[in-house]
C-alpha cells in the first residue's frame, strides 16, 4: 500500500492521508510522478474511471501518526495551483524551495 495525502482547497480541508494499492497508485500517479491535480486525473482517465479508482481509496484513511511516509499528493479544488510540469516533487523550481530542499532534491533526480 502507498499513502496519498489529499490537499483540498476548501477552508475546512483536513489534508487527510489515504492508502492506495499499487495498481491504484500507478493509475493516479503514472510514470514515476508523485503529484496530481484531480482535474488532470479526470481528464486523463475520464470521470467514470477516475471515480472507480478513487472510490475504494476513501474507505482506507490512515492516521497521519501511523503513516509510514507520503508517496503522493492529490490536489482537489486547486486548478490554479502551479506544480512542476513533470508532476514530481524533486522538480520544483530552485527559487521555490529552501537550500536544504535543493540539496536533497538534487540527489534524487
Amino acid at each position: 500500500m502507498k499513502n496519498i495525502q489529499v490537499i483540498d482547497g476548501a477552508l475546512n480541508a483536513t489534508f487527510s492521508i489515504f492508502q492506495a494499492t499499487d495498481e491504484e497508485f500507478a493509475a493516479i500517479f503514472p510514470g514515476g510522478t508523485d503529484m496530481e491535480l484531480i482535474e488532470d486525473l479526470s481528464r486523463r482517465l475520464g470521470q467514470e474511471e477516475a471515480g472507480r479508482i478513487l472510490g475504494p481509496l476513501w474507505k482506507r484513511p490512515i492516521l497521519k501518526r501511523n503513516a509510514q511516509g507520503i508517496h503522493g499528493t492529490l490536489f482537489y479544488d486547486n486548478a490554479d495551483r502551479e506544480i512542476p510540469v513533470t508532476k514530481r516533487e524533486v522538480d520544483w523550481d530552485p527559487s521555490s524551495i529552501n537550500p536544504a530542499q535543493r540539496a536533497l532534491f538534487a540527489c534524487h533526480k
